[in-house]
């Protein structure tokens, strides 16, 4: 090529001829003369350069018409020992045995990819995962060395060769992503290292403990395990190490924020044998934004909203009695709708506990107002009537036992007998003004037991000793069941007892609400 180039190159390259007087104007509009490639002489209007023009035209095109030559001769030549290469690596080749067969165990590094973390479900215990996952190990069989390049295989090759075994032990359900085609890779390399990988779409169990629900994190793992191949046969490890895991940082989770990452690594023992598994294992807290604002806020201003009740006129029992009721079945509605998306587990939550204390506040509230109507308009009455009851049996049997104590103490004489007590307690001014003026009719005088009478003098005016004594018989009567009544008379409560319940619980029910909140949160915030 380059022999040929040169000789082109020299037979093409233009010669200048001197203009002769003679022919300068032979011919009008003949500028110049000069020599063509063919050793002829033409006249052109545009002077010798664009002769020149056309030289280096007509050799570019030579040029890339012998690149494009070399270049499709060297790509069929490469094509052909690719595929020579590859026949060649699959002529024969066992699927069915592991490389290094009854050698040391097959070395599968592995790395994985986060596309997405798609949902974390509390009531399925579960969470949906999205990525790529790689998978590579070292096969001589695979090995070549006519072609310094890797190669880059259809996805349908992977068909033919050997693959790991590989599973997820805590999988739910699991697919492939096929759009257009099956998401799969597999690559070679001259030293037969092969790095196989996927696009999988995995739903992973997730135990969760949901005793401090919402302010709570949990512990997800993804566990990948060799089914059939013993660590005689395989050994997994993180290719990488901490670094084995990307992606993390980029995810953006719509109710958790992933704190930390763990990859491990160790062997597990059954009956069959010790197997090779890894796990990955991300720890996730849940973000309490939105359960303050759904949850939280709304419970503590419902249970603010039954205390409006304290400041409602006690006797506006629509209002009050509506009040409580309402908000008492609005804290029922946020419960049920809370269980309806957690699963039905045995223990108690921390949401559960909260609700339940704004339930039992805003339940005491309409209680405040039953006990303040039971006061007002209940225990009222009733007490009335009992007293009065009372008082009417009294009045019924106080004349005959006061006929019957007075018989008593008069003495054969008809005198009255009184003690000292009686003459300070029952004696009163209407007593004292009849004393004053039947003084000139008696005589005071002392028994020898201390005990005061007064001795009737004879009679004036036709009055007999038996008329004054049914007199005083009465006064005295009347005396005492004025005393007595006045010891027993009705306590109705007035408006000043009512006003007093509403008022403490003003005060009572906000602080006591406050320190509740501050033990709730202190205790599962920290």
């Amino acid at each position: 090529i380059n022999s040929s180039w040169g000789k082109s190159v020299s037979s093409l390259k233009p010669t200048r001829h001197v203009p002769d007087r003679i022919h300068a104007r032979e011919h009008s509009g003949c500028a110049v003369s000069k020599q063509n490639i063919c050793g002829k002489c033409i006249r052109e209007p545009f002077g010798l350069y664009s002769c020149n023009i056309f030289i280096y035209i007509f050799t570019f095109q030579t040029v890339l018409t012998c690149m494009v030559s070399v270049l499709s001769t060297s790509g069929n030549t490469g094509m052909s020992v690719a595929k020579t290469t590859v026949d060649k690596l699959l002529k024969g080749y066992d699927i069915r045995l592991r490389p290094d067969f009854g050698g040391p165990p097959v070395i599968v590094g592995m790395s994985i990819n986060i596309a997405s973390i798609d949902s974390i479900s509390e009531v399925n215990m579960d969470y949906t995962i999205t990525m790529y996952f790689q998978q590579s190990w070292r096969d001589k069989r695979l090995a070549y060395g006519e072609l310094n390049l890797n190669l880059t295989l259809d996805n349908r090759v992977a068909d033919q060769l050997w693959l790991p075994d590989t599973y997820f032990l805590n999988d739910k359900k699991s697919f492939l992503h096929g759009v257009t085609v099956k998401n799969r890779m597999i690559r070679l390399h001259p030293d037969g290292t092969v790095l196989y990988g996927l696009r999988i779409t995995t739903t992973a169990a997730c135990m969760m403990d949901l005793r401090r629900y919402p302010l709570d994190e949990q512990n997800c793992t993804l566990e990948i395990e060799s089914y059939g191949y013993t660590t005689d046969d395989i050994v997994f490890f993180w290719q990488g190490g901490n670094n084995a895991v990307t992606g993390v940082d980029k995810l953006e989770l719509p109710q958790f924020s992933i704190v930390d990452i763990r990859l491990v690594s160790r062997e597990v023992r059954f009956t069959t044998g010790s197997y090779p598994r890894l796990s990955l294992s991300f720890r996730i807290k849940r973000n309490i934004g939105y359960f303050i604002l759904q949850t939280y806020m709304p419970s503590i201003l419902i249970t603010i909203l039954s205390w409006v009740s304290f400041w409602i006129n006690y006797d506006a029992s629509a209002a009050r009695v509506a009040l409580g009721v309402t908000t008492v079945l609005t804290m029922t509605t946020i419960n049920t709708h809370l269980r309806e998306t957690l699963p039905k587990i045995p223990y108690v939550k921390a949401i559960d506990v909260y609700l339940m204390g704004c339930f039992v506040f805003v339940f005491l509230a309409l209680l405040e107002y039953a006990f303040v109507n039971y006061v007002f308009f209940g225990r009222g009455p009733q007490q009335q009537k009992k007293i009065n009851e009372r008082l009417n049996k009294a009045n019924n049997e106080r004349p005959r036992y006061e006929e019957r104590r007075l018989r008593e103490q008069v003495d054969a004489y008809g005198n009255i007998l009184l003690t000292t007590l009686e003459m300070n307690n029952e004696v009163m001014p209407s007593d004292v003004g009849s004393s004053v003026s039947d003084s000139r009719n008696s005589v005071m005088s002392f028994d020898s037991s201390g005990v005061q009478f007064r001795k009737p003098m004879a009679p004036r005016d036709g009055f007999s000793h038996h008329s004054l004594d049914r007199s005083a018989m009465r006064s005295r009567a009347n005396c005492r069941l004025r005393r007595r009544s006045s010891k027993l008379k009705l306590k109705i409560p007035n408006l000043a007892d009512v006003s007093t319940i509403d008022k403490w619980s003003r005060v009572i029910f906000p602080i006591t609400f406050g320190f509740f909140n501050l033990i709730y949160w202190l205790y599962y915030v920290n």
